[in-house]
C-alpha cells in the first residue's frame, strides 16, 4: 500500500512540476510578445496601423500602401516564415513597398540606439527584432 501512495505522490509532484514549468514558459512567451508589441506600436504602427492591417496614419502619404501584417502566413500558404520576416525587419531582405533605403532599416536603427557595433549592441538589436517577429507571428489570422 505504501508503494502505491509513493507512486501516486510522485505522479502528483511530477504533474505539478510540468504544470509549473509550462506556466513559466507561457509567462516568458507573453513577455516576449508584449515587448514585440511595444516595439511594433512605437515603430511600425504609424504605417501598418495599430492593428497591423495596413491602415496607419502615414498611409495617405505613401505611394505604395503598407501591407496587412496579419496576413503574412495566409499569403504564404498558411506558413509564417519567421526568419524571412526577421530579415525584412533587419534590412537584409528588401520589401518593394519600402522603396529606397530611406525606409528605416530597423536592424541598423536598433543597433545605433544601443550605441555601438559591439556584440552586446548587436544582441540588443537582435532581441528587439525577435520580439517584433514573435509579435507579428502572434497576430496572424
Amino acid at each position: 500500500m505504501d508503494s502505491n501512495i509513493s507512486k501516486c505522490f510522485l505522479g502528483i509532484v511530477a504533474a505539478v512540476i510540468v504544470w509549473t514549468s509550462s506556466q513559466v514558459a507561457l509567462a516568458q512567451e507573453w513577455e516576449v510578445i508584449t515587448g514585440g508589441e511595444l516595439e511594433y506600436q512605437n515603430h511600425c504602427a504609424v504605417c501598418h496601423g495599430v492593428d497591423g492591417k495596413g491602415h496607419g496614419i502615414m498611409t495617405k502619404f505613401l505611394t505604395i500602401s503598407p501591407s496587412d501584417l496579419t496576413q503574412i502566413a495566409k499569403r504564404n500558404a498558411g506558413r509564417f516564415s519567421f526568419w524571412q520576416v526577421y530579415r525584412v525587419i533587419d534590412g537584409r531582405e528588401e520589401v518593394r513597398g519600402h522603396g529606397t533605403r530611406k525606409m528605416p532599416i530597423w536592424g541598423a536603427r536598433f543597433q545605433a540606439e544601443a550605441k555601438g557595433s559591439d556584440p552586446g549592441s548587436q544582441s540588443q538589436a537582435a532581441g528587439r527584432i525577435l520580439g517584433l517577429v514573435f509579435y507579428l507571428q502572434h497576430i496572424q489570422e
